[in-house]
């Protein structure tokens, strides 16, 4: 008899032995834990076996238990296939959880601070194991479940099963898609790199145009947390993409697939007759059970989509990050996220108010409305040539309008600038400007030109003659040329002394600083007609014990430019611009960037 008021363990030992009471044991607590599947159902359901027991066991969980009580007990064996779903809805709901997982082992190695952020993203990259990993799976999952859930949208809208019954499941779809693109948005600050702080001012400036002005100077302020994205910032942002969407994500997900098992997965088009909704009548021979058939099937696409995503992690994508934010410093070709560049494609036709906020708001109104309003009732595709027309015609329009959004488009950079900044640009993801990979040893000091490699015949002695004389001044002690300047702005330029001009052929021991040279040239002549008698140069002083500055010199005489082009006369050449005494303005650009030896650009 028991001691206890209650029979224990060890009673059951005592009357069945030790090996039946720990089976009897172990069995009730897989019983409990899958809300009525015991070891014999469970090994049942694995080897694709009918089940032994009546009623069938494998309908409780779904109706007691916690986990499965969100999915249907059964599904329609035309639902099964790859058509018609291409099981996007399941993709979409795999990210969620993919991403949430990953993002709270990054949300460990990393602190919302502008003074650290970047060094934790430094720390998770080089010391954290798999911190690499993780975070190229964070950010590539981040960007397929964006395209993914638009799929989905789109998929949804092509087979018609937005229709009634289910016009409320479209509805929360739609809020979902929008959730995801905005966590996918504030995600991408958080590296706290030149990349992400720029594609999101220009994202967060769109707000600012909000009607009334009053209106979208606070909501700028509000969301950037001062005038320009710092310290507030990036905590608003962080706590959005750690706490706020992802609560408002998870509740619409809830929401979205509750519906969907309230009303069932609408059968393909062609299956259904006019007017009928027959997903939730599913004959006894069409049923396919979701434990075993569907529950192992899922497993094994969660098998295969996380393999492809580890070996496209490994081998084929890294996670971009470039260097430190720094708001001083604007970087050529800035966009905003590529699922935002539509939006941006579509500022470049007109007012920033109609086509940042109206346009976008307006096309999202007739979306959610939609199902309301197509109430034909056939979902067949031969009868419903106009839904599928608009959706064509949807995806063609964003499609012209992202690639508006490229700073390819309608946007037109000064070659000079375009120039300089290819040869001295900051380590970008997988680029840096062709100086940096120079050797260190390579960069001699002194002054060099492209004019050394050049059609041109002169030889830098007569170059340097030719710049002595432009600088010289006239009897009445006036420049000759405004190319005289430019020694005055070197001069004036930081840290640096240049008291003459006196250029040098580059050192044969230096085959990188060589190879630049002749690239810039290069450049410097495919913009022949923007840069009129032009010619670069480079001035590299040694400006600390490992430290060395480089200067990057263009100089070009100045034409007329109409819409990002020269003018041209009537023999083809370019109108250059003159003063008022009739003599050919002279421009230079002067930028400068530093290196030290230890600066790991290069392998020595």
């Amino acid at each position: 008899m028991s001691v206890l008021p209650f029979p224990s363990f060890l009673d059951d030992v005592k009357e069945k032995g030790l090996k039946r009471a720990v089976f009897e044991l172990v069995d009730e607590s897989v019983e409990r834990l899958t809300a009525g599947m015991n070891i014999q159902d469970v090994r049942e359901a694995l080897r694709g076996e009918a089940p032994s027991r009546k009623p069938n066991p494998r309908l409780q969980p779904h109706a007691d238990g916690f986990w499965l009580h969100m999915r249907p007990s059964y599904f329609h064996s035309d639902m099964t296939g790859l058509y018609p779903t291409f099981r996007l809805g399941w993709l979409s709901t795999y990210f969620v959880f993919f991403e949430t997982i990953t993002g709270i082992l990054l949300m460990v190695w990393y602190t919302p601070s502008p003074e650290v952020a970047y060094h934790d993203m430094i720390n998770m990259l080089t010391n954290v194991p798999l911190g690499q990993l993780m975070r190229d799976l964070h950010r590539l999952g981040a960007e397929a479940m964006v395209l993914i859930v638009a799929l989905h949208m789109v998929r949804t809208w092509v087979t018609g099963s937005y229709k009634k019954p289910r016009q409320f499941t479209w509805f929360t779809g739609l809020i979902l898609l929008v959730i995801t693109g905005f966590l996918s948005f504030t995600g991408y600050l958080l590296p706290w790199d030149q990349l992400a702080l720029w594609a999101v001012t220009i994202g967060a400036s769109m707000i600012e145009a909000t009607p009334p002005p009053v209106v979208g100077e606070n909501l700028n302020l509000l969301i950037r947390g001062g005038p320009e994205i710092g310290a507030n910032g990036l905590l608003r942002f962080y706590l959005l993409h750690v706490l706020a969407l992802p609560a408002l994500l998870f509740v619409f997900t809830g929401v979205h697939y509750y519906k969907v098992i309230v009303h069932g997965h609408s059968l393909p088009p062609q299956k259904e007759n006019i007017g009928e909704d027959t997903a939730k009548r599913v004959p006894l021979d069409r049923r396919v059970y979701f434990i075993p058939d569907v529950l192992t099937s899922e497993l094994l696409w969660v098998g295969v989509t996380t393999l492809i995503l580890v070996v496209l992690c490994i081998w084929f994508y890294d996670a971009p990050l470039e260097h430190h934010a720094d708001p001083q410093v604007t970087p050529l070709g800035t966009t905003a996220p590529w699922y935002f560049l539509w939006i941006q494609g579509a500022l470049k036709l007109g007012d920033k108010v109609f086509w940042g906020l109206i346009f976008p708001g307006a096309l999202l109104g007739v979306m959610a409305v939609w199902p309301y309003i197509d109430v034909t009732p056939s979902r067949r595709y031969a009868h419903r040539r106009f839904a599928l027309t608009l959706i064509l015609l949807l995806i063609s329009f964003v499609t012209i309008l992202s690639y508006m959004g490229l700073p390819e488009f309608g946007v037109v950079t000064a070659p000079d600038t375009s120039i300089i900044h290819e040869l001295t640009y900051p380590p970008a993801h997988n680029h840096m400007g062709k100086l940096l990979p120079v050797p260190y040893d390579q960069l001699v000091p002194g002054m060099y030109t492209t004019r050394e490699f050049s059609d041109e015949a002169t030889s830098l002695s007569d170059f340097n003659q030719e710049i002595e004389t432009l600088m010289a001044p006239t009897a009445d002690g006036r420049m000759q040329s405004i190319e005289a300047n430019l020694l005055d702005e070197l001069q004036n330029q930081d840290y640096l002394v240049v008291t003459n001009l006196n250029f040098v052929p580059v050192p044969g021991d230096a085959p990188a600083l060589r190879s630049v040279m002749e690239e810039f040239a290069a450049m410097i002549k495919k913009h022949d007609k923007e840069l009129v008698n032009a010619w670069g140069g480079i001035i590299i002083t040694q400006n600390q014990a490992d430290l060395k500055r480089v200067d990057v010199i263009v100089s070009w005489d100045t034409v007329e430019i109409d819409n990002g082009r020269p003018v041209l006369d009537a023999d083809g050449s370019p109108v250059l611009v003159r003063d008022a005494n009739g003599n050919v303005v002279r421009s230079q650009n002067i930028q400068h960037i530093f290196i030290h030896r230890d600066g790991g650009y290069f392998s020595n």
